[in-house]
């Protein structure tokens, strides 16, 4: 993972991601990755639920 930080807590997940991050430009070209799950993981605790994530912005 990129820039992401999951908790559960009960029932609940919390995703963090610090914005002011950037990790380049997407395969594509056209955007900048700010956090990425890269792919479909595990929820913590949770090994049956799965995630996948990608934060980006366009790119100027």
């Amino acid at each position: 993972m990129k820039n992401i930080e999951m908790s559960v807590d009960g029932t609940v997940l919390t995703i963090r991601v610090d914005l002011a991050k950037e990790f380049g430009v997407s395969k594509s070209g056209k955007s900048i990755t700010i956090a990425s799950t890269e792919g479909n993981i595990s929820v913590p605790e949770h090994e049956e639920i799965k995630i996948g994530l990608n934060i980006y912005r366009k790119k100027e």
